[in-house]
């Protein structure tokens, strides 16, 4: 049912101005956990599980926008900064279209949706097979954002993610069932409605295109793409891989807000 706003299960801890942090998809706020610590120093840090993930309810439906007022609604008088990871950061992205932020994060989350949604669309009978094909997609779809993750860390991530197929064929409906036109117009939409400051770190490469193809659409966005010292990909959790460092980059796109 569109329109229907979840109660959101938070939790807030530290001192200054607001942060919300929103995980990724088939995750919840636990996975925040490493960089909490790094930010509550200063700055007031709430985690959120999104609707059918961790505590949270499932509201009956997966509409995008719905989620993003789901989001907002945990947002107290003082607007604050989105940090989002995946499909986290595409909502924070969405949130900052619809509502007031001070500005956004978005963590390996390119918004150039095409070539996600021809792979998800081809993928479709096992999205929405049994629940072996299902889950057998999804673990070779994470498996192939690993980067330069090592074994045992991907691992560690892997056992704690929790994919309902409910939930992951809801929020996909704009991947699965839109036309690339309307999946590209509500990208354009959508982007052409933030006017706050956005950094869109990756750690996978977005592709040599990308930052010329975002900053046309959002002229406040930064791109940038972290490897490791050899110059390979940190995978799809640069901020689990390098907590320390997203943290401190963190701040300083906050203090120039």
């Amino acid at each position: 049912m569109r329109g229907v706003t979840v109660d959101l299960a938070t939790t807030t801890e530290g001192s200054g101005p607001p942060l919300v942090l929103l995980h990724g998809i088939t995750e919840d706020a636990s996975f925040w956990a490493p960089v909490v610590p790094l930010l509550t120093p200063w700055a007031t840090v709430t985690t959120v599980d999104l609707r059918g993930h961790g505590a949270s309810p499932d509201g009956g439906g997966y509409d995008l926008e719905d989620m993003a007022d789901d989001v907002a609604a945990t947002f107290g008088d003082e607007p604050p900064l989105v940090v989002g990871h995946s499909l986290g950061g595409l909502l924070a992205v969405v949130v900052a279209a619809r509502h007031t932020t001070r500005g956004v994060v978005d963590v390996d989350q390119p918004l150039a949706l095409g070539g996600l949604q021809a792979g998800v669309q081809q993928a479709a009978p096992l999205l929405r097979g049994s629940g072996a094909e299902f889950e057998g997609f999804m673990t070779a779809m994470f498996a192939s954002m690993q980067g330069g993750t090592p074994d045992v860390e991907a691992a560690a991530l892997a056992v704690r993610r929790r994919p309902r197929q409910d939930v992951v064929t809801g929020i996909w409906t704009p991947l699965l069932d839109w036309s690339p036109a309307e999946l590209d117009a509500f990208v354009e939409r959508t982007a052409a409605a933030v006017t706050v400051p956005v950094l869109s770190l990756h750690g996978l490469d977005p592709g040599p295109d990308y930052a010329a193809w975002l900053t046309a659409r959002v002229p406040t966005a930064t791109v940038e793409h972290w490897t490791d010292d050899d110059g390979a990909d940190l995978g799809h959790h640069p901020h689990l891989r390098r907590p320390e460092r997203f943290a401190a980059r963190v701040r300083e796109f906050a203090s120039g807000l």
